[in-house]
This record gives C-alpha cells, sequence and structure tokens, in this order.
C-alpha cells in the first residue's frame, strides 16, 4: 500500500477512529466533524455552504478509494462521509454561542437521524461507490440540520 493509499485510508476513518474503535464505528469517526465544524462555523454562511460542497465532493473521492482498498462495500470503517459532511448539519448556527452540551445535542441528532436513516436516505444507500456512501449522509445531514436550528432557536436564542 502506498502512502496515497494510506492518506485515504486515515481521511476516510475519520484518522483512524473508525478503524480503532471497539464499537459504534461511525459514532467515533464522526468526531472529527466537530473540529472541523468548529473551523468553518466562523465563516460567512455562503463560505460554510462553500467548503460544506468541497468537503462533501471530497468525502465523495475518499469514500469511494477507501471501498476499493478495503474491498466492502459501505464498509462500516468508513466514516469520511460522517466527519467530513457533519458541518452541514450545523451550517449558519454559531457554535461559539452554544455551551458544550448544545454541541453534544447537535451531534446526537445527526447520529440518531444518520443510524434511524429516515426517506430516502437508505434507499440512497444502494447507489455503487463514494457516491452512494455519501448521499445517505448529505441527505441525512440536511435533516439534521433543519431540527439543529429548531433546537438552537429553541434553548439557545
Amino acid at each position: 500500500m502506498n502512502i496515497w493509499d494510506k492518506t485515504i485510508l486515515a481521511l476516510a476513518s475519520g484518522f483512524g477512529l473508525g478503524l480503532f474503535a471497539p464499537f459504534a464505528p461511525g459514532t467515533f469517526g464522526s468526531l472529527p466533524g466537530v473540529a472541523l465544524a468548529f473551523a468553518i462555523c466562523s465563516f460567512p454562511l455562503w463560505l460554510q455552504l462553500a467548503a460544506s460542497l468541497g468537503l462533501t465532493l471530497l468525502a465523495v473521492g475518499v469514500c469511494d478509494r477507501a471501498e476499493a482498498l478495503l474491498g466492502i462495500k459501505d464498509d462500516g470503517r468508513i466514516t469520511a462521509d460522517e466527519w467530513m459532511l457533519f458541518p452541514i448539519a450545523v451550517l449558519g448556527i454559531p457554535l461559539a454561542d452554544v455551551p458544550w452540551w448544545g454541541i453534544l445535542l447537535f451531534f446526537l441528532v445527526v447520529r440518531t437521524v444518520d443510524i434511524v436513516k429516515p426517506w430516502p436516505c437508505r434507499r440512497l444507500q444502494s447507489i455503487p461507490g463514494g457516491r452512494g456512501i455519501v448521499i445517505d449522509d448529505f441527505v441525512a445531514n440536511i435533516y439534521s440540520l433543519a431540527v439543529n436550528w429548531m433546537l438552537f432557536v429553541w434553548l439557545f436564542r
């Protein structure tokens, strides 16, 4: 395995969290997404949207290559779809103004929606390759964004 493939696997697994988590690799592998969201949340909304779109496209490529390297369709150790798309679930929310437990609440919303996979998320997973790995999380994060905004307005404004 060359250095490029090792880099892809590191990104795909949430910097190893998805590979070595004793349980719930998707949840552990999602954690870098929280730091990423904090890094992006101070940008203007249009730049948050552009960054989220760029990360989504990057995640498709990373997940596609990681799936080929691991040889398993939508391998649970692949978590780039979770962590790279997490910022979508908090677009426009000023995370610096939210207490730690609110960030945890937003994270739990995203993980719950991703696990439950409301329509059409589960169906979208059947799309092959990286597109199928990422598209269901993209839609799940849009749903989570709506819930997280309601929680933000209700709890923190």
